[in-house]
């Protein structure tokens, strides 16, 4: 037969969309096609392919061959084709079964000699092969990555002859393994700040409740070192969770396994341009934001980021996702991260600190401040002052990490019980249930917002974080107590400056 179909799959963000490979041999002058939208890379397959069907001593076709891509209309880039083009020329010249491919999926860049190497966005096309009831052949460096979707079987080569012996039935194929190396982080331990009571209270009640949380103070009083003891007291994630985090990273050409053993924490430099932070470029690549997907993204020194950068964060912020469109595609990624950020008081660093050594006038704290935009601050849950802690409490170690995370997995089981989600997730509706607060209670918000100017937003911001108070304290409702200390939490509100822009 003159005509094969070989099925693999594209990379569109962290889909994965079906692509069959359908080759033609036709008469007329020796010559390969590829159309269908192809690339440079998908282009140059043809010249990979022809080299490596000759040096694995198959015969290359001498006729007019036709490589389709379908569907046509979707572009399709990079090097993992070339796996099942050879496939589909060996298939339609009669050197291979053609049956034997109905069942597989095939990806894998092919060098000239005929060895099989490692593609990028291996895990998210397992799991779509896997969700279409199909195997899956790879690269065996593919292999220890694919092996994460445990229900998926695939079957790993080193070449191509020994993908073609095993479609032919003369040998098999060794199944994907999982990478028997663990990755075991030692993550920073809450008890080696010492002090800042205050801080570490908000930082506990940000991790339960998944909130997104900015800490204000003068240099070096550990606004950084608080930051990265947030993955520590998080809740493990999901399997769910762990393999979408890793499904980015996979698309990024990383190594996924730091992604599955913990919550990722992206700390970008506040030089980073708006598409290292959100993704974007002529094919879509994910940013940060991505990278950070179901664990903690920290800005430090938040005025000094570009502010055109940081307002590109408010639409992920509250979607948890980022799209990505260009002339040629759209690229979707999901993007659901819990924003940590820190910043000085003031561009010396000093204001409003005992010692007096502060001299910025306050038009300019007041631009300073105003570099951060009233709709990004509006979308940050607490806003808290980590002021100089006194030398006397230098060697005062707090609780560690263990122990207050045992407190927010009790209070993010509560959660999950309750609304199957964390609190900051919280809709609307969910809100007014889960958070109904007495008559009393209700006055005392809407006087503290009309006092703080503050928005919608904001208001139903201060609910979320009381809910989570509760939580933390065990209590059914929210009560006074947790409402007022969840109002404190918004400094900047109560500092007029921070308005200005």
């Amino acid at each position: 037969m003159s005509l094969a179909i070989v099925h693999s799959r594209a990379q569109l963000g962290v889909a994965a969309p079906l692509i069959s490979v359908e080759v033609h041999l036709s008469g007329g002058l020796p010559a390969t096609s590829i159309v269908g939208l192809p690339e440079a890379a998908v282009r140059e397959s043809r010249d990979r392919v022809r080299a490596a069907l000759i040096n694995a001593l198959f015969e290359f076709p001498q006729r007019r061959i036709t490589v389709g891509l379908a569907p046509a209309d979707l572009p399709k880039d990079g090097s993992r084709f070339d796996l099942a083009i050879a496939l589909g020329i060996l298939a339609a010249s009669g050197q291979i079964p053609e049956a034997a491919l109905a069942e597989f999926e095939c990806f894998g860049e092919l060098a000239l000699s005929g060895e099989l190497r490692p593609i990028t966005g291996v895990l998210p096309a397992v799991l779509q092969a896997h969700r279409a009831g199909r195997k899956v052949l790879l690269p065996h460096d593919n292999g220890a990555e694919a092996a994460l979707v445990s229900e998926a079987e695939v079957y790993t080569a080193r070449s191509l002859l020994q993908v073609c012996a095993f479609l032919r039935g003369d040998a098999a194929l060794a199944r994907a393994e999982p990478d028997p190396i663990r990755i075991d982080p030692l993550l920073p331990d809450l008890q080696d700040v010492c002090g800042q009571g205050m801080a570490r209270r908000a930082l506990e009640v940000a991790a339960c409740g998944g909130h997104n949380l900015l800490f204000i103070g003068p240099p070096g009083t550990g606004k950084t070192m608080l930051a990265s003891r947030l993955p520590g007291i998080l809740p493990p994630m999901t399997e769910a969770e762990a393999l979408e985090s890793a499904a980015v990273a996979s698309i990024c050409g990383m190594d996924v396994r730091p992604f599955l053993a913990t919550r990722s924490f992206r700390n970008p430099h506040h030089s980073a341009s708006a598409v290292a932070l959100v993704g974007g470029g002529s094919i879509p690549r994910p940013g940060e934001v991505s990278l950070a997907h179901n664990g903690v993204l920290f800005l430090d020194e938040l005025p000094e980021f570009d502010r055109r950068v940081l307002e590109v964060l408010r639409e992920p912020m509250e979607s948890g996702r980022i799209l990505i469109s260009r002339a040629a595609r759209q690229a979707e990624f999901p993007a659901r991260f819990q924003l940590v950020a820190a910043m000085n008081p003031c561009p010396c660093g000093y204001s409003g600190d005992p010692s007096g050594r502060c001299r910025c006038a306050p038009d300019t704290v007041a631009r300073y401040r105003g570099r951060i935009s009233g709709p990004m601050l509006d979308r940050i849950d607490m806003h808290v002052e980590v002021p100089r802690v006194p030398p006397a409490q230098w060697r005062e170690p707090g609780e560690d990490s263990a122990t207050v995370r045992a407190r927010v997995l009790a209070a993010r089981a509560l959660q999950i019980a309750r609304a199957g989600k964390p609190n900051a997730q919280l809709g609307t509706l969910e809100l007014a249930r889960d958070a109904a607060l007495s008559q009393t209670d209700r006055v005392l918000l809407d006087s503290a917002a009309e006092r703080l100017g503050l928005s919608a937003r904001a208001h139903q911001r201060i609910l979320r974080v009381a809910r989570s108070i509760a939580d933390l304290g065990g209590s059914e409702i929210v009560r006074r107590e947790h409402l007022t200390e969840a109002i404190g939490y918004r400094r900047l509100d109560r500092l007029p400056m921070a308005a200005a822009s």
